[in-house]
């Protein structure tokens, strides 16, 4: 379980960072964000969907 618990909390993590650049992209503005702001957001709903899956697979461990 401290393998899965790690996991979660560097997805949490990476969801976090992923979301700081691209509100700073945001807040930048120009061609920076308009060449880059798919991939932030793409990259945060990638962390963040992982998070709730690792989240969920340690919800039902737990449970059994």
């Amino acid at each position: 379980m401290e393998i899965l618990t790690f996991l979660i909390l560097l997805a949490l993590f990476a969801t976090v960072v992923s979301l700081g650049w691209g509100i700073g992209s945001m807040a930048h503005g120009g061609k920076y964000d308009n060449k880059h702001d798919i991939q932030f957001m793409s990259a945060r709903l990638a962390f963040q969907g992982t998070a709730i899956v690792l989240i969920l697979i340690a919800t039902v461990i737990s449970l059994s």
